[in-house]
């Protein structure tokens, strides 16, 4: 698991860049493969905004969220990757299980049943 985190306009805090770390972390659980993460935060006046990039094998996961306060916006985007990657791994899921009927409903020509 690799995670950069980069500042923008505002001062670099470790307790703010181990909050990021902590959270973004966390998600590689919903993951397959081991994660690349890529977080910006950023401060424009009194709005905080946070940008999350995930990269796992060959998914890619991307939200952004503003408020004011960061912690708040942290929150916020990594609910918003985790709903993205349970949905991809739901809509996974769904289209294994699809393939498994389907192939359940093919009988060999001649065989019917009586």
């Amino acid at each position: 698991m690799n995670i950069a985190i980069t500042f923008r306009q505002m001062e670099a805090t470790e307790s703010m860049k181990s909050y990021a770390q902590d959270k973004v972390g966390k998600l590689q659980k919903f993951l397959r493969q081991p994660m690349k993460g890529h977080v910006t935060l950023m401060c424009q006046k009194t709005i905080q905004s946070a940008e999350v990039d995930v990269h796992a094998g060959g998914e890619h996961f991307h939200a952004a969220e503003t408020s004011e306060d960061m912690y708040a916006s942290i929150d916020k985007v990594i609910d918003k990757l985790e709903a993205q990657i349970r949905k991809t791994n739901g809509v996974i899921v769904a289209k294994k299980k699809g393939a498994e009927r389907a192939s359940e409903r093919l009988l060999p020509e001649g065989a019917e049943d009586e």
